[in-house]
């Protein structure tokens, strides 16, 4: 009898976990942060005009902007670094908020 009560209130709480829907995730800004460097999503769109400049001027211009991110390191640089692709070849750029590249 305990062993049926216990199969019993498992099954039960199995049925209740199984049973909730999770919400969507909408204007959520997620940041990571390792070894004191924090990397913030940004909208391709949203990046500041000497980027998006930098972007568009040889050699980038032939490559197309994925993803950006606003990275900040400990030691207080602040820098873009934006995911691009070229047919099959991706890479990534830094680039700071006056068009600049970074190393």
């Amino acid at each position: 009898m305990r062993k049926l009560f216990l199969s019993a209130a498992a099954i039960l709480a199995l049925a209740v976990t199984t049973t909730v829907q999770a919400e969507p995730l909408n204007d959520v800004t997620i940041t990571t942060s390792q070894d004191s460097v924090s990397r913030t999503p940004v909208k391709l769109e949203e990046l500041p005009e000497p980027v998006k400049a930098a972007l568009q001027s040889e050699p980038l211009k032939e490559w197309t902007p994925t993803a950006a991110f606003l990275v900040k390191e400990a030691d207080g640089r602040e820098y873009y670094q934006i995911n691009i692709k070229k047919e099959e070849e991706e890479g990534s750029v830094k680039i700071d908020k006056d068009g600049k590249p970074v190393k």
